[in-house]
């Protein structure tokens, strides 16, 4: 159980609010485990004490500055504890309270559990509140610099960005974190969510600029299954790209054994099947080798599903005349 430093602890040492003479009017309310609890949870004396309280205060639903005031231990002892960040969001509101000085408080639990969803709820319901977003992406770019991958303050930062129009500057900051990690996979799915907010796919320019980025990146880490997965975005259902097409067979070529490139190269000849009857043999061929390679040599963790495409792949477009066998 979390057992955070206050800023009463700090200042003085703790007293048990049974113990204080303010306190005198409310009956504590201990937490009931039953009458035969199976695991009895070694609670510390300052988390009962606080707790029963809490709980009292609940049940009569008291708004006051004491409350509030509780709430704060609570938190300290507990941040991922729901019902105390309902109760002191219901205070804050109705006792008119000053939020910046909640953002305040919020922005320090977060740097000590930075992992809990709670907290950036909360966040975002005073942010709310105040109607100025003006400090997510500073707060958000924080602790990406620490974690990179960060979930959390991702999804919170793309939240802002959509409530409050915050979208400038946003590629040019997904595109340094990209180029200090080509891998980050969260940055791409920024990049994504950017463009898409913003000019969209459908302009061929715009997509001519994403196609060379996602390839440019290719080209560094083509092991690397991010730009892959982009570039399959951007595509969507045709991935049959005349310059995407001509960069893969000639990384191919080259000697590059990346999965995700003979995957792509597969997925793009089930494409041309469709399209070009007359070259379904040399395509059909040309898959099977390439699932036969991935599932024998390069990617065998994965044989399984490989054998399964190329079972469907042969079954759908094999004929008698058709030369080679895909992987069984």
């Amino acid at each position: 159980m979390s057992d955070y430093s206050s800023e009463e602890d700090s200042a003085s040492e703790w007293v048990m609010y049974k113990d204080k003479p303010e306190w005198a009017d409310i009956k504590p309310i201990p937490q009931d485990e039953g009458p035969n609890p199976i695991i009895c949870i070694a609670y510390s004396d300052k988390y009962k004490d606080v707790n029963d309280y809490l709980r009292a205060l609940l049940h009569k639903n008291e708004i006051s500055e004491r409350a509030l005031g509780l709430t704060k231990e609570a938190i300290y002892l507990n941040p991922a504890n729901y019902t105390v960040w309902q109760y002191r969001r219901q205070l804050l509101k109705a006792l008119n309270q000053d939020l910046q000085q909640e953002l305040i408080f919020i922005n320090d639990i977060i740097q000590s559990t930075s992992k809990n969803y709670q907290v950036w709820h909360h966040r975002q319901v005073i942010v709310e509140l105040m109607k100025d977003g003006s400090k997510e992406k500073p707060f958000t770019e924080e602790i990406i610099a620490i974690d990179a991958k960060h979930y959390h303050a991702w999804q919170h930062r793309q939240w802002a960005m959509k409530e409050f129009g915050l979208w400038d500057d946003e590629l040019s900051y997904v595109e340094k974190l990209l180029e200090d990690d080509i891998r980050n996979n969260s940055a791409w799915n920024q990049r994504y969510f950017v463009v898409k907010h913003t000019t969209g796919f459908s302009d061929p320019e715009i997509m001519k600029r994403e196609i060379k980025y996602t390839l440019d990146a290719i080209a560094k880490a083509a092991h690397n299954e991010s730009p892959w997965s982009y570039l399959r975005g951007l595509l969507g259902a045709k991935l049959g790209d005349e310059a995407v097409v001509k960069f893969c067979k000639e990384l191919l070529k080259s000697g590059c054994i990346s999965p995700h490139l003979m995957a792509f190269l597969v997925d793009v000849a089930e494409e041309e099947m469709e399209s070009q009857p007359a070259a379904r043999p040399a395509l059909l061929q040309e898959a099977a080798r390439l699932l036969d390679d991935l599932a024998n040599e390069h990617d065998t963790i994965r044989r399984n599903y490989y054998e399964f495409i190329g079972q469907n792949l042969k079954a759908k477009y094999g004929s008698p005349g058709a030369t080679g066998d895909c992987p069984s």
